[in-house]
Formats: C-alpha cells, structure tokens, sequence
C-alpha cells in the first residue's frame, strides 16, 4: 500500500535512484523540497538542467567544466610539465584542497576493473598518451590512483604504458591508506602522499 500519493513517491523514487540516497533520506529531502518555497524549488531545477546541458569535459585534462578548458589547465601559473592522473574529478578536487600541489592533471573517469569489464579503452588513457605524445614539455606524471585492486592495476598499466617514453613516472606514496578513497582523506595524509612519492 502506498503511503503517499502519486506525486510524492514518485519524487521520492528518483531522489532514491541517487547514488548515497537511501529510502529515508530521499523521504526527507523530498518533504523539503515540497515545503521549500516554490521560487526556491525552481531554481535548484534550473541550476540541474543548466549543469546538465553545459557541463562537459575540458579538451586537455578531461575534467568536468563548463568551458573548453578549465580554469586549472587554463592558468599559466600552473607547472604544466608536471600531471597528476586521478580517477574522478573527485579527487582533483580533494588534491586542490591542499592548496600545494601546482600542476596540472588529467582525470581518468574510472579505473580499470576486468571484474566489472573495464578495459584500458574504457577509460580516458588513450588521450593521456596522445597528450603525452604532443607536449615535449612534460617531464613527470604523478599517478594518484586509489590505493584498491582497481587503482593499483590502472596504476601499474599507465607506468608501463609511460616509461618507454622517458617521462618520469611516479606514485603517491602510502600516506593514502589501502582500500581508501581520495576524496574521504584529509588534506594533510594527501600532501605527505604527494610529497613521498616514489618512482615507479
């Protein structure tokens, strides 16, 4: 039996299809919404269906933006001879965080997991190695993969695929615990990862 009417559970259903929304929060949020102000309501619409329809990867590091390039590969403050690889966007923003880390990155969107069926093709690594290839400038890649099987394979995979290249190729250190994601870790454990990184 349904407890609420049509349009309150169906508001509730695709505020549970959300990643990290269980059944009572997606209830609680959409009593929220429905006792927000309709103004209120409207724009946090729009503000989804703008992001949605501008959002898209920047043409050099693949993170999520709504211009070309993104800010990060835009500034020339940037050291651009150095490029952390992360797995999500997620993570550029946890290393930003530090506010130490100065050059510029390139993010994945996955790792790779022949478990799940993702192959070095489905994720961003070809165009790394074509931005490899046509920048003479770069002289380290930084990989800052998560410390699980998948992060650990990825990383292994894009040092092989790297040092023939004669760029040097390092790995954040184990300041990041095992099994641990990036954007969870406090700043502080990512700058000491960063800071003993160790040649692969």
């Amino acid at each position: 039996m349904d407890l609420y009417s049509g349009y309150i559970n169906k508001l509730i259903d695709e505020l549970a299809s959300l990643p990290g929304i269980g059944n009572k929060s997606a209830q609680r949020l959409a009593f929220h919404l429905i006792n927000m102000p309709e103004a209120k309501v409207q724009r946090l619409a729009n503000s989804m269906v703008q992001a949605k329809q501008n959002v898209r990867y920047c043409k050099e590091c693949f993170t999520l933006t709504d211009s070309e390039i993104c800010p990060i590969c835009k500034n020339e403050q940037r050291d651009h001879s150095t490029i952390m690889v992360v797995e999500n966007t997620r993570d550029l923003a946890a290393y930003e965080k530090t506010g130490k880390y100065k050059g510029v990155y390139h993010v994945l969107h996955g790792a790779i997991s022949p478990m799940l069926g993702i192959g070095p093709h489905d994720i961003k690594l070809k165009e790394l190695m074509e931005r490899l290839s046509g920048d003479q400038e770069i002289k380290e890649v930084i990989i800052a993969t998560n410390s699980s099987l998948e992060g650990e394979t990825t990383a292994m995979y894009i040092s092989k695929l790297i040092k023939p290249t004669g760029i040097r190729v390092t790995r954040i250190a184990s300041g990041v615990p095992v099994g641990g994601d990036l954007e969870y870790i406090d700043e502080v454990t990512l700058l000491r990862a960063l800071e003993g990184r160790v040649d692969m």
